[in-house]
């Protein structure tokens, strides 16, 4: 009724908070990541010098971007539960997350383009980079694709749960985030590698077209291995840091209130 409506919202509120604190503590990490990806280099993309450019379009985005993909994921969670199966519990979960991915996604990449391209620039004002972009390549109809991936979270909490005999505690949950993060973190570094050149490339460029698979082939080709996992270290640390933070606020919020 209108006290689990009020909960939820709570929650919610609690959570994008909670969003927005991650995503600013963790910042220079991702800022490192995004030197370290960026086609001129880590030292001319500013090196460890204003570690913190690009921060007022996380903090903007951070808020909506984790509202949306809460809102969706509570309630596409919510319509697939009803009348499943239990086995199909880790398949709701990722269906759910996707999704929910998907809604954050339309908030997340203009805000994720501003930011990577300050962090490249840290002269430039966060202010002057977005009416830039606007200007030259809004008009384009440049194309700007975000690849998520998935580790099926839901296996892990559902194994977990089962071999202990009762649904897993606030902090075994941020366990699970944590691990989940860190491995699909790593294996998903040449699609960010490859995001990041996307999102940094000039208007008219090869790399503004979008095109993923010619994006991954040009930094294989210039250099190999080590291009495509450029800034792994530091992505796998925010991500694994974000996702302990993130997911055990999640559950101990939703069980104090729920």
């Amino acid at each position: 009724g209108k006290q689990n409506c009020f909960c939820l919202s709570l929650i919610l509120s609690l959570l994008s908070l909670a969003g927005v604190c991650v995503d600013l503590i963790l910042f220079p990490l991702d800022t490192v990541k995004t030197r370290l990806q960026s086609p001129q280099g880590f030292r001319k993309a500013g090196g460890f010098r204003g570690i913190y450019a690009g921060v007022p379009s996380t903090a903007i985005g951070s808020f909506p971007n984790a509202a949306a993909f809460f809102i969706t994921y509570e309630n596409v969670k919510s319509v697939l539960h009803h009348g499943s199966a239990s086995y199909l519990t880790p398949a709701t979960h990722m269906v759910a997350a996707s999704l929910g991915e998907v809604v954050a996604c339309l908030i997340r990449v203009p805000s994720e383009v501003i930011k990577q391209r300050a962090q490249v620039s840290p002269s430039s004002s966060t202010l002057r980079i977005l009416s830039h972009t606007l200007y030259h390549e809004v008009s384009s109809e440049q194309n700007f694709r975000e690849i998520v991936s998935f580790f099926p979270l839901g296996v892990i909490h559902d194994l977990w749960s089962w071999k202990q005999g009762h649904v897993v505690d606030s902090w075994q949950s941020a366990v699970c985030g944590a691990f989940a993060g860190g491995f699909a973190a790593a294996v998903t570094t040449p699609l960010d590698v490859a995001k990041t050149r996307i999102m940094l490339a000039k208007a008219g460029s090869s790399n503004a077209s979008g095109n993923v698979l010619a994006a991954l082939g040009g930094i294989w080709r210039t250099q190999g291995l080590s291009g495509l996992f450029a800034g792994v270290v530091p992505r796998m640390a925010a991500i694994s840091l974000g996702g302990f933070i993130f997911l055990g606020t999640y559950e101990k919020t939703r069980q104090l209130l729920l």
